[in-house]
């Protein structure tokens, strides 16, 4: 009797956690552009912490790009939301300005990894 053998490889298991990552960034990208839609930022708490988990595992392959442009994101992001922090006690419009800009290209930047990831890409 024969047995099937399923060979597990290790880039499809750092694909499946790029995309886990992925998509709990998305989920908070969305809801940083929609109006009335928050969500918890421990979603992107735990994202960060899946990548910077497994970002070792995707040394020297393609992936690793995927782990630093999700990490990088969201550390500018984080940045910039602070720099852009004292904007909302001179007026709320100039703070409300410089957020929505932040988070249309946190947006932007999961976007595009997500298609570059989906296209076996590296994204950088």
């Amino acid at each position: 009797m024969s047995q099937d053998i399923t060979t597990f490889e290790p880039d499809k298991g750092l694909k499946s956690w790029g995309w886990l990552s992925y998509v709990l960034h998305l989920i908070v990208a969305v809801a940083a552009v929609v109006p009335g839609a928050q969500v918890s930022a421990l979603l992107l708490i735990i994202a960060l912490v899946i990548d910077l988990v497994k970002r070792g595992d995707a040394a020297n392959t393609w992936q690793a790009s995927h782990f630093r442009w999700r990490i990088r994101t969201v550390l500018w992001a984080g940045l910039l939301y602070l720099i852009t922090a004292p904007l909302w006690f001179l007026l709320v419009l100039p703070g409300w300005i410089a957020w929505t800009l932040i988070s249309i290209w946190f947006l932007y930047r999961i976007v595009l990894g997500m298609v570059r990831m989906n296209a076996d890409r590296a994204v950088e």
